[in-house]
């Protein structure tokens, strides 16, 4: 059997545990002196909880933001995943005007910070009057994100199509479908399994950033928290439960795109074996 690694003995194994009790120990305690500071402060008094229980806390302040960070990051993910798909295949195309365009226009946005991306959006549709004054904030919002993560969803699908077999795109070509055949109906199917797992993580990073948009005056999740502890003179508590609904949305998310990788494993495998019968049955 191959290890990536020694197989400690006795001394190792009685070391590592000895770490792992201390870095527990550390973390124990980290805890317990935050907690111990915050109810020292006042901060986990129930006064400073009971606002919670109003409808006025959730519906004017929390649920808009929630609302509004869900809407932007819906709109940017959709959005990015489809610039991520056209570019990383571009970056892939045969045609070399096409490639290095995709390619300028991938590291361009990928350099660029996303906060400033946001503010150039903003300050763009103002002037131009591209969009209504009501909706500029949420269209650099979702502008700002789409560019941004489109860039790196693409370089995700260029990845995760490069790291299928040669095989796969020989065996298209002798059975003589074209270079867009290829990519449409073998390799970008195979490759969108492997590809999930940093794509999602791609998608949880854009959902936490639609925090930027509070630069830009956009009604968001931070935004409204910060609001609703101005208002209520409780900030630690108010962002605590914005960062306890923001976790649950990116488990939630997660979650989803891991039974969505089983199902897609699972038709794969399903879909491998009338094939395979097939070709016996031909054989015989």
């Amino acid at each position: 059997m191959k290890t990536l690694y020694d197989v400690p003995g006795p001394r190792g194994r009685a070391l590592n545990l000895l770490v792992s009790a201390l870095c527990l120990l550390g973390i124990v305690t980290g805890l317990f002196w935050i907690v111990s500071t915050l109810n020292e402060k006042g901060q986990l008094a129930a006064e400073k909880w009971q606002p919670f229980l109003t409808a006025d806390m959730w519906g004017t302040y929390l649920l808009p933001g929630i609302m509004g960070t869900v809407q932007a990051a819906a709109m940017a993910v959709v959005l990015a995943i489809i610039l991520g798909i056209l570019l990383g295949i571009g970056r892939l195309s045969t045609i070399r005007t096409v490639r290095f365009g995709c390619g300028a226009v991938v590291e361009f946005f990928r350099a660029i910070p996303l906060l400033i991306l946001m503010i150039f959006c903003f300050q763009l549709f103002a002037n131009y009057s591209l969009f209504p004054s009501t909706e500029l904030a949420i269209a650099a919002v979702v502008t700002g994100l789409t560019l941004s993560n489109g860039a790196v969803i693409a370089e995700i699908v260029r990845a995760g199509i490069r790291s299928l077999p040669r095989g796969q795109e020989e065996a298209s070509v002798a059975l003589g479908l074209s270079g867009g055949q290829t990519m449409r109906i073998v390799l970008l199917p195979q490759a969108i399994t492997a590809m999930l797992p940093p794509i999602v993580a791609q998608l949880v990073v854009a959902l936490k950033d639609t925090a930027l948009g509070y630069q830009i005056t956009y009604v968001e999740a931070v935004r409204q928290g910060i609001q609703a502890g101005s208002a209520y003179a409780n900030y630690i508590p108010a962002l605590l439960v914005i960062a306890a609904v923001m976790i649950a949305i990116n488990l939630a998310l997660s979650q989803l795109a891991t039974s969505v990788e089983n199902r897609l494993r699972k038709g794969r495998k399903t879909s491998k074996k009338p094939a395979s019968a097939e070709v016996l049955t031909t054989a015989a």
